[in-house]
């Protein structure tokens, strides 16, 4: 049995998707019972629990072979991370209870960086669950070529996408959730000892000028990307409702200076089978028309 926490999301979806195909048993371990639904009539268990309560999580775990774990993304932290810490606390908790054979822990690239950013937050949660007597691996995916949904309404409205990912013809390590999710659960069924870093990137690496001219094949219109000035992101991000927006400034500026990078270099990265074309052409038919 292996335990799949986020099974709603896309990622934890398509791990379990890709378990059940390969006829192994799947437990979703989901927060709101109302969504376990589809999951259970493709036979899957079901537990409730949340990320934050280690006694629901420990018991949900119990008696499994392996386990996916999937922190919800917190894109405004409080200085110093407390969430991060508390996080990685309940998970410790709840994994030494429970002692599943296995671990994987979906990470982020760039999570050995030594500059504080919005990515550090897995950079505490990998430090705390690596002292687990258990095996555990961390996946530490790219940029997530599904954060381009952002720019499917300003493509084929304006042709002219803001990027914050710059310069515009810096290539970036980019993975889609559907080789995330293939990847996590194939490690699930493979067996190591202590823990081990996979890191995981696209095909080829991708441009910010190459999404557009993605976009611009697609809709069969013109579409470029625009630099968004630094000096104009944290007013920005403060008048969309953020309270402290350096953490999201320096990952950004980690990407654009290359202090964010796969510790392994490109050379040491695996590499996925999907391409961005096959990602943004499922983002614009999901938006519609």
């Amino acid at each position: 049995m292996f335990a799949i926490t986020g099974i709603t999301g896309s990622v934890g979806g398509e791990v379990a998707r890709t378990l059940l195909a390969a006829k192994q048993p799947v437990r979703a371990v989901v927060r709101d019972m109302g969504k376990a639904a589809a999951w259970a009539e493709r036979g899957c268990d079901v537990a409730r629990a949340d990320i934050g309560d280690a006694a629901a999580l420990a018991s949900a775990l119990q008696g499994v072979q392996g386990v996916f774990v999937l922190v919800p993304p917190n894109f405004d932290p409080e200085p110093d991370f407390p969430e991060a810490h508390a996080t990685a606390g309940t998970l410790r908790s709840a994994l030494e209870q429970a002692r599943p054979g296995k671990v994987v822990y979906l990470s982020t690239i760039g999570a050995q960086a030594t500059q504080t950013n919005l990515l550090s937050q897995h950079t505490i949660i990998e430090r705390v669950l690596g002292e687990l007597p258990i095996p555990i691996a961390f996946l530490r995916p790219g940029w997530f070529m599904e954060n381009s949904s952002w720019d499917v309404a300003p493509a084929r409205e304006r042709g002219v996408i803001p990027s914050f990912l710059q310069p515009l013809d810096k290539p970036v390590p980019m993975a889609a959730t559907a080789d995330i999710g293939r990847v996590a659960a194939e490690l699930l069924q493979e067996t190591w000892k202590g823990y081990r870093v996979v890191e995981l990137e696209g095909p080829q690496r991708v441009t910010p000028n190459q999404i557009a001219a993605t976009f611009a094949d697609l809709l069969g219109t013109p579409v470029r990307m625009e630099a968004v000035p630094r000096d104009t992101w944290e007013p920005m991000f403060k008048s969309q409702g953020m309270k402290n927006p350096t953490p999201r400034i320096r990952m950004l500026d980690g990407f654009n200076e290359g202090w964010i990078e796969f510790e392994s270099g490109q050379a040491g990265s695996r590499k996925g089978k999907v391409a961005l074309k096959t990602v943004l052409k499922s983002l614009i038919e999901r938006k519609g028309t």
